[in-house]
């Protein structure tokens, strides 16, 4: 009689809070930057409205200037998804609420978008994922009042 494999239960990170799984866009954004003062794209520049709003609400202002109209600074918005993360996947997290979002879901992807209000410029900068690796059930769909 063969015994099957016993199954290993998955280990928590040691540090939930890092990220990993790194993707940075920098050699992208520096390609459409260059196609966009050839003068050969300018839906480069087409930020929805929505994600300007965001950006002047819920983003964080970055030390760096917009490369197109360089005079305003850019905002960060880090855009949270994730099977685990249920009704509230898609939604924009602060830092900290990231940092402590890793101690409580399992796994979930963390998008950083550069956008200047002035000119509309507006491009992904990285991904990463975060969590504290233990997998969890998809939570049930809740009633919100927002």
């Amino acid at each position: 009689m063969s015994r099957a494999p016993a199954r290993i239960a998955p280990a928590p990170l040691l540090i939930p809070e890092s990220a990993r799984e790194i993707i940075d866009y920098a050699l992208d954004r520096r390609a459409k930057l260059r196609e966009l003062f050839r003068g050969f794209s300018s839906e480069l520049l087409d930020a929805d409205p929505y994600l300007i709003r965001a950006a002047k609400h819920h983003g964080r202002v970055s030390d760096r200037k917009c490369p197109v109209c360089r005079k305003e600074h850019l905002f960060e918005l880090r855009y949270t998804f994730g099977d685990l993360l249920g009704q509230y996947s898609g939604r924009i997290k602060s830092h900290d609420e990231i940092e402590e979002m890793s101690q409580q879901v399992g796994e979930f992807q963390v998008y950083i978008v550069e956008v200047c209000i002035k000119c509309s410029w507006n491009h992904l900068i990285a991904s990463y994922v975060m969590g504290d690796g233990i997998p969890r059930a998809i939570p049930r769909r809740l009633p919100t009042y927002e």
